[in-house]
């Protein structure tokens, strides 16, 4: 039974960069695959830039900035053997050391408590965002998990929001999507529901608030203060024009 006053009664969240700080095992994964090739280690704030759009994106983006120019003598074979590399490391590294963002199991534990639906949405890997989500605790606070290659499309595609609220069965106008990059707010601006946003992401450097969301919450626990709590009004702040 629905125990607060807002008329939200869906809301999916982003994973990395919005729950839960990722980019160092993203990082830790990517340069051992890097090791395994003989190319070069990135730093971090290299890497944390092209967090977003799942793991094989982001190699591909870094790869053409890290492998040498052609010819080569089997170029799409090296490329193959990266990602491959990749995927395998960050089997291992995914969830080992991911940190929660604060507050962010009691803002979820507030959110479900109060009856709303709770959907993780996240180009992430499926089987790397169920190891991230099962790491840090945070999995049994959602009722549905849907990566980046779960279906045919992923973030911004609006089909990917469309997925959870026909699963549901709840219009786009009681949802709300909650992320840090533009990515998210596109997607949620494509699907017709509330483009809510945070800032302590990653959004290739870019402040959030560069992307218009519909509102900007300072933290995670503001998000429930706004759904569920008496001061509500007071927390976000609404997004400039």
């Amino acid at each position: 039974m629905r125990n607060c006053s807002s008329a939200v009664a869906l809301i999916s969240f982003d994973l990395d960069g919005t729950l839960v700080d990722t980019a160092g095992e993203i990082a830790e994964a990517v340069n051992r695959a890097l090791d395994d090739a003989g190319l070069p280690r990135r730093s971090l704030e290299e890497i944390t830039g092209l967090i977003g759009k799942g793991g094989r994106e982001l190699m591909l983006r870094l790869l053409a900035s890290v492998l040498p120019a052609p010819p080569f003598s089997k170029p799409q074979r090296q490329v193959d053997a990266l990602l491959a590399s990749f995927e395998r490391h960050y089997g291992d590294t995914a969830g080992r050391f991911a940190r929660p963002y604060a507050g962010c199991a009691e803002t979820l534990a507030r959110l479900r408590s109060s009856g709303l639906q709770l959907v993780c949405v996240t180009n992430k890997e499926q089987r790397h965002a169920e190891r991230v989500l099962e790491a840090t605790g945070l999995a049994r606070h959602f009722d549905l998990l849907v990566g980046g290659d779960t279906l045919a499309v992923k973030k911004p595609d609006a089909g990917v929001l469309h997925h959870v609220l026909a699963r549901y069965g709840v219009p786009a106008e009681a949802a709300a999507h909650v992320g840090d990059s533009a990515i998210d707010v596109e997607c949620a601006r494509r699907a017709g529901v509330a483009a809510w946003a945070l800032p302590h992401g990653y959004n290739a450097g870019v402040p959030i608030a560069n992307a218009h969301p519909d509102r900007l919450f300072a933290d995670l626990p503001a998000v429930a203060d706004f759904v569920c709590g008496p001061m509500a009004a007071q927390n976000p702040q609404p997004a400039a024009a």
